[in-house]
């Protein structure tokens, strides 16, 4: 029981939720609306368990001096901060701290706001910042004409890279006008607007197949892995 009773509530939901796509006419058409607002629901548990697990292993490293756990606790400060400070819609205002619960939190008087912008915002920002150095460093190991592929891989970077900095329309501002097609910003938005764009669609073309395969399988019970079980 503690397999089929999941199993079949699996199918009925999933073969219901292929219905109501196909068909959006009544009943089906309520069935959508009353299933995004259990899918709210149980996301809304989702949040609360991820929390809850987040401060209980965070918690337990911090508690236990494990290697790291100064990385915990600042973890643990910045989830408990953000979180008291948006559900109590704290505020600081001519000096002063208060809460308004009926105020707008995007309002750059709340905590939770001046937190966002002048903490995480600036922390985002050097993450990726730093991880421009990292690809420029993998790009030069990976990006080497061992063969025809890998030549046709570097030139194509290249052309990318040259066309969105200044110096791509100085290498090529002496073509004519009858041949700025050849210019290195062309032939990067070029290459941005057909090879690109068409590797993009068949990648994701590939991953709905997976993704309806995938589904397929958990709804007829193939795959029930989401039980606990192995294949």
């Amino acid at each position: 029981m503690k397999r089929t009773v999941p199993s079949i509530i699996t199918f009925l939901v999933g073969t219901l939720l292929i219905v109501t796509f196909f068909i959006p006419h009544k009943p089906f058409s309520k069935l959508t609306d009353d299933f995004n607002t259990f899918f709210d629901i149980i996301a809304a548990f989702a949040f609360i368990l991820g929390g809850g697990n987040l401060a209980r292993m965070h918690g337990k490293r911090v508690a236990s001096r494990q290697a790291g756990w100064f990385y915990s606790a600042v973890c643990l400060a910045g989830f408990f901060s953000m979180l008291i400070f948006g559900l109590l819609k704290i505020r600081y205002h001519d000096g002063a701290l208060g809460w308004d619960l009926k105020g707008d939190l995007n309002n750059a008087q709340f905590l939770f706001q001046q937190m966002w912008e002048y903490i995480f915002r600036p922390g985002t920002s050097t993450i990726y910042a730093l991880l421009a150095f990292f690809i420029a460093s993998a790009s030069y190991r990976a990006f080497r004409a061992r063969n025809t592929e890998a030549a046709l891989l570097l030139g194509t970077a290249l052309i990318i890279l040259l066309g969105r900095t200044f110096v791509g329309p100085i290498l090529t501002a002496w073509l004519p006008p009858s041949l700025e097609f050849l210019t290195i910003p062309s032939l990067a938005n070029w290459v941005m607007a057909w090879p690109t764009q068409a590797g993009n669609r068949a990648i994701m073309f590939g991953v709905a197949l997976g993704i309806v395969s995938l589904s397929l399988k958990v709804i007829l019970g193939i795959d029930r892995s989401h039980l606990g079980e192995k294949d």
